[in-house]
């Protein structure tokens, strides 16, 4: 009886990685627009007034909210508050491989069409402005890649007297990458040029 009950509940739909259900979870879009009949990328650069990472590039999206049915909900909602695009103008493409960059963090990215594109209404609290890039130019220009070391370093209050080796225990250091593309006067690094280079990886 126990094992067939765990056959059955190992066999039901899993989350996508063990503590899915309480990291913190996010939706991005990547927007193809097109601009004299090219398609582009189209980017947010953040308001600077914003507490958190303002001036970056990104695109739309945020936070999944408890109201949010599913994370392709997620990302259109915040495609329309942050760029004041109607829903029905957003054409979704597919869903990229989620990015998981921590195990309490995860995004979702989408690709969608956005028709009439010139039809922005900019939530100026959240973004400054927007730009685009086009695919072509993506296509054809390598990115380059730094290493930054990351070492984990436990809190005083850390069990070492629990542990083999204690407060001797040879913690493992990692390397995070960290991808740049710098079109005209812009800089797109961190998560968004790391979805990027997939998303263009992906079309190549």
């Amino acid at each position: 009886m126990f094992i067939e009950k765990l056959k059955n509940e190992l066999n039901i739909n899993q989350p996508l990685f063990i503590g899915e259900e309480t990291a913190m979870r996010s939706a991005v879009l990547i927007p193809l627009v097109k601009v004299d009949e090219e398609w582009h990328v189209l980017f947010e650069v953040r308001s600077l007034t914003m507490r958190r990472q303002p001036g970056d590039i990104s695109f739309p999206g945020g936070r999944i909210d408890p109201t949010d049915a599913t994370p392709l909900d997620a990302a259109i909602r915040e495609t329309h508050e942050e760029l004041g695009i109607d829903p029905s103008a957003i054409q979704i493409l597919g869903q990229m491989s989620v990015f998981i960059p921590t195990s309490t963090f995860v995004v979702y990215p989408f690709v969608a069409t956005i028709d009439n594109p010139l039809t922005y209404n900019l939530n100026k609290e959240e973004v400054e402005e927007v730009f685009t890039v086009p695919v072509k130019w993506l296509l054809s220009h390598q990115p380059y890649k730094h290493m930054v070391p990351v070492q984990p370093q436990p809190l005083i209050d850390f069990p070492y007297d629990k542990i083999a080796n204690g407060d001797q225990y040879q913690w493992r250091p990692r390397a995070m990458e960290e991808w740049f593309y710098e079109y005209k006067q812009y800089t797109i690094w961190g998560l968004t040029a790391r979805l990027l280079k997939h998303f263009i990886d992906t079309i190549k």
